[in-house]
């Protein structure tokens, strides 16, 4: 009999994209985990490597320039013996299908989990505010997933996505929290009154931003629906019999 402990499942995590964004989707996987002690959480490892080029301006310039950089992040993260494999970058998915096609991990789906959330958190929802980068809104990570339920998508026109949306993301990167809470909460009343009846904060920067900020429709966190996928995940994984040769 081996007396070796079975290793745990472990996670790995896709960051940097950015750092703080990163951090928070940290802090909430560890919210969602049902653990009474420090020995009762998921194994994490995470590849914190900010030096990704900016995923929305390469999109919308039509440059890859950020998949090298994310498929070595995918290999770094399989040869430390990760599990299963989480994004806390919305915009990033823009490149998920590949990632995924490049490994038998599982990829979990930031825009799958944001979607199911807000399925539960509003139901009977028939208009979805988007707040999220312009890649993400023109790559349509949210529009099609949101179609298959029904539920018409709103985003906001060029004028509030440049001076608002996009501005905001970017105070969040530099750190200026304030500021973002102040444009974002306007872009998210703007939607509202465009009919929106729920909101997808579909950028990893602006959850971080809008924290404790009071809307009158639901407010669906994608990085926390990612991070709760990942409970689920992980919680079936480590119930899964052991291969046998570490039975033996």
């Amino acid at each position: 009999m081996n007396d070796t402990a079975t290793p745990l499942p472990r996670l790995g995590v896709l960051g940097g994209m950015g750092p703080l964004a990163t951090a928070d989707f940290l802090v909430k996987l560890i919210r969602a985990t049902p653990a009474a002690s420090d020995q009762e959480h998921m194994p994490v490892i995470v590849h914190n490597v900010p030096q990704v080029p900016d995923r929305s301006t390469a999109f919308l310039a039509g440059s890859d320039a950020p998949w090298p950089h994310l498929l070595d992040g995918l290999r770094t993260l399989e040869a430390a013996g990760c599990a299963a494999i989480a994004i806390p970058c919305n915009t990033a998915h823009v490149w998920h299908a590949r990632l995924a096609h490049e490994t038998v991990l599982p990829v979990l789906h930031i825009g799958e989990a944001g979607v199911d959330a807000l399925l539960k958190q509003s139901v009977g929802a028939r208009r979805g505010g988007i707040l999220a980068t312009s890649a993400t809104l023109q790559a349509r990570i949210y529009h099609d997933r949101l179609a298959m339920h029904g539920i018409a998508a709103l985003t906001p026109d060029d004028a509030l996505q440049g001076t608002h949306v996009s501005a905001a993301i970017g105070a969040v990167k530099g750190g200026r929290i304030e500021e973002a809470r102040v444009l974002l909460a306007h872009a998210a009343r703007a939607l509202i009154a465009q009919g929106a009846d729920a909101l997808l904060l579909a950028c990893t920067e602006i959850p971080v931003a809008l924290a404790g900020v009071s809307l009158d429709v639901p407010a669906i966190d994608p990085t926390d629906a990612l991070a709760r996928a990942c409970v689920g995940w992980w919680l079936e994984a480590r119930s899964e019999p052991a291969p046998l040769h570490t039975q033996l």
